[in-house]
């Protein structure tokens, strides 16, 4: 059967990762003899420009026929003045929303060559590989009611933290079977002490753990969290949080590794079809010099083969070979210790060198 694409590139660098992905992925296609069904749309501030929004309706459509979608990045100073419903931003949200990904899986890992890159020490660092579990669908950035009031003195904006009992069970289910499959500890995080939504997180999550006798489970505050992840990394092996605290402690976990342009991620729906992009931004500031870093890319891609597409074994090999192409001393602008590093657009060839000759 005939799996469907849909390539999204989007603005800044995303279109030039994406571009590096889509030449791996087309590579494997050929050479594996993949079913694969590939179409490529503008989205963000880039299908702004053209078409007056930032996701024309053909996107969406596309995007809901999918079996994955691959996304580079979006936004930029140029359309930061726009209102809310025309920014590249909104875009990401919506199909977020719309395709219902509530799981964001987003790893952080650390190659050993590499470890010179982290701001933390070699003793401190060595050996990362966390898996954070990031609620995507739900919670503040959601929540109704919000809004700006400015028609009183003083003026004022306010916005809901909101979860229910499905919600929190879904992704805490993913999050206990993530850990069932790697080191069997799940660290739940949370502001208990403080917010009545986390306290009712906390609670089922609790509950939930009997069905998982084998997963460690423990509790955590975000802040300590936080603070944990530079001062002890390697306690944690997953980690499950709601949208805010998960999208401020997963940043953090990918600037422990050097670089966020070596780290994936993948949003996903109840029956797998998912949204996969590189943590990283669009970085308007190196956009179009060819040194962004297409590791997040063509590793999200890998993601996309192994969690969407059912291609595990080819995912298998686009793994070995980026790690391959670490151990062989190659590396872009943002993980070079010298002047010596290969662009943007010569990635792809090494990975695709290194398949081919495995």
């Amino acid at each position: 059967m005939t799996k469907k694409i849909l390539i999204l590139p989007g603005d800044g660098i995303g279109q030039e990762v994406t571009k590096s992905a889509v030449e791996v992925l087309n590579f494997v296609t050929e050479k594996f003899n993949l079913a694969f069904s590939i179409t490529s749309l503008e989205v963000g501030g880039t299908a702004y420009d053209k078409c007056g929004s930032p996701i024309p309706d053909e996107v969406l459509k596309s995007a809901k026929e999918a079996d994955a979608v691959l996304f580079g990045a979006v936004g930029g100073p140029k359309w930061d003045q726009l209102e809310w419903d025309d920014r590249p931003e909104n875009a990401l949200l919506t199909l977020r929303k719309e395709l219902n990904l509530f799981a964001n899986l987003r790893p952080a890992f650390l190659f050993d060559e590499l470890s010179g890159a982290s701001p933390l020490k070699e003793s401190v660092i060595k050996g990362l590989d966390i898996l954070i579990v990031r609620e995507l669908t739900g919670g503040i950035y959601f929540g109704e009611p919000r809004g700006v009031i400015d028609d009183v003195k003083p003026n004022y904006a306010f916005n809901t933290m909101i979860y229910n009992e499905d919600e929190i069970t879904r992704i805490a289910k993913v999050a206990f079977e993530s850990a069932q499959k790697r080191k069997g500890k799940l660290c739940s995080v949370e502001k208990a002490n403080v917010l009545e939504v986390s306290k009712f997180w906390r609670s089922i999550v609790t509950e939930m753990s009997a069905d998982y006798p084998d997963v460690e489970l423990s509790h955590q505050l975000a802040d300590n969290t936080a603070m944990q992840l530079v001062l002890n990394p390697n306690q944690f092996d997953v980690i499950v949080a709601s949208n805010l605290f998960g999208d401020i402690l997963s940043d953090i976990a990918a600037t422990l590794t050097g670089s966020i342009g070596m780290l994936p991620s993948a949003s996903l729906d109840s029956s797998f079809k998912g949204m996969y992009e590189p943590c990283h931004g669009s970085a308007p500031d190196i956009a179009g010099k060819n040194i962004a870093n297409p590791i997040a890319m063509i590793a999200s891609l890998s993601m996309a083969l192994r969690y969407s597409l059912n291609a595990e074994a080819i995912s298998d090999k686009i793994d070995a070979a980026i790690k391959k192409f670490v151990q062989n001393g190659y590396r872009t602008i943002d993980i070079a210790t010298d002047d010596n590093f290969l662009n943007t657009s010569e990635v792809s060839k090494k990975i695709i060198n290194i398949i081919e000759n495995e």
